[in-house]
């Protein structure tokens, strides 16, 4: 018997605070070894308010996408244009859902999504510390093309690779 297939669809009203849930599980398995707990803490407070979600998905800039198995995410996504260029700024997958090829299907729908508003290029900034993440979206064709610490504010500081891929 095959194993059921999440679905992938465009972020609604109804799941945002679902979403806000997997995302504290998901870096909670991901991001104690490389950032501290209070960093984690203060980056899901401000990236994952429901609030500024909900702005962010009536804003045409900006799209979000779930992968959702039985109405209960596994995975999302979500990707800004910025000038003539598209800022993959989130893709997470449940880590009982990894190397399932959701996180596969969630890149392919941000890379449609860029190239309909004619972005030319695709980047996005990854945890140096996170090779996982590092070697995926190399497997998806990304390329390291800086690294740098940015400064987020509060004493905490962001030490990441600077990724790339044409669209």
């Amino acid at each position: 018997m095959r194993e059921a297939q999440p679905d992938l669809h465009r972020l609604t009203p109804d799941e945002v605070d679902a979403v806000c849930a997997l995302a504290r599980i998901i870096w909670q398995a991901t991001y104690p070894l490389l950032i501290s707990q209070a960093q984690i803490d203060a980056m899901l407070a401000g990236r994952y308010a429901p609030a500024r979600i909900r702005e962010q998905m009536d804003d045409p800039r900006h799209a979000w996408w779930v992968a959702d198995l039985d109405h209960v995410p596994v995975g999302f996504a979500h990707a800004y244009l910025e000038n003539a260029d598209c800022k993959l700024d989130k893709l997470y997958v449940h880590p009982d859902w990894q190397h399932r090829g959701v996180g596969g299907a969630l890149m392919r729908e941000v890379e449609a999504w860029a190239r309909t508003r004619s972005a030319g290029r695709l980047w996005l900034q990854v945890n140096r510390g996170n090779a996982r993440a590092i070697h995926a979206y190399q497997k998806y064709g990304y390329r390291i093309v800086a690294s740098q610490v940015f400064d987020i504010g509060d004493g905490f500081v962001m030490d990441d690779h600077v990724m790339e891929k044409l669209v």
